[in-house]
């Protein structure tokens, strides 16, 4: 009966540290993930500044100064 009692507690203990394990795991992924876009992102549009991107850019320009418009009329 101890033996069970015994394997019963350590079966918890188990599951309570891999759930503490997933928790870190995940929160350290969105971490990174945050930094990698913060990163990334001003340099993704210096380099198609650079190489004639202007093109690629514009429509998104277009569709966000039409969003910032009827935003500022609603």
């Amino acid at each position: 009966m101890f033996d069970l009692l015994v394997l019963f507690v350590f079966l918890w203990l188990f599951a309570g540290a891999v759930r503490l394990a997933l928790r870190v795991t995940w929160g350290i992924a969105k971490l990174i993930a945050l930094i990698l876009v913060v990163a990334a992102l001003p340099v993704l549009i210096g380099c198609l500044l650079l190489t004639g991107g202007v093109l690629v850019l514009l429509p998104f320009a277009m569709v966000g100064g039409a969003l910032g418009i009827l935003r500022h009329c609603i």
